[in-house]
């Protein structure tokens, strides 16, 4: 076989695995933003002392993402990476903060979380299932 049939070859054996290839976990959207819900919800509680976060129901949630992460080509090394990554700590405390800006949340007035909890709670959003009021 000729180089230039092999090289062919190869090249259009390789296609699928360039095709394959996968996007950093923050742009997988249906782990991102849940993690990202997860996130508002525990900042929530922690800082309203009415409202508790549903530790266990997020703890299954986060399993389910991780089982969903694995099916999708994710190794159990990426996805720690992406979950311990300081950088992707720093950009969603950022996304977290202008949300609860947003909604008038200030970490001085503690009873904005209260209200913005509520809120959510009531609504039973994606961050409002994650929150119960005591």
């Amino acid at each position: 076989m000729s180089s230039v049939k092999m090289l062919t070859l190869l090249s259009v054996l390789a296609l699928p695995t360039i095709a394959e290839a996968k996007p950093p976990l923050r742009e997988v959207k249906e782990i991102d933003n849940e993690l990202y819900y997860i996130a508002i919800a525990n900042e929530i509680s922690e800082y309203c002392p009415s409202i508790s976060g549903r530790r266990l129901k997020a703890i299954g949630v986060l399993w389910g993402l991780k089982s969903q992460a694995n099916k999708l080509g994710y190794s159990d090394n990426e996805i720690r990476a992406y979950v311990d990554s300081d950088a992707e700590k720093d950009r969603m405390r950022a996304k977290g903060e202008a949300y609860l800006a947003q909604h008038g949340v200030t970490y001085e007035n503690p009873n904005s979380f209260c209200t913005l909890g509520q809120k959510e709670i009531e609504r039973n959003s994606a961050i409002g299932v994650y929150l119960r009021a005591n």
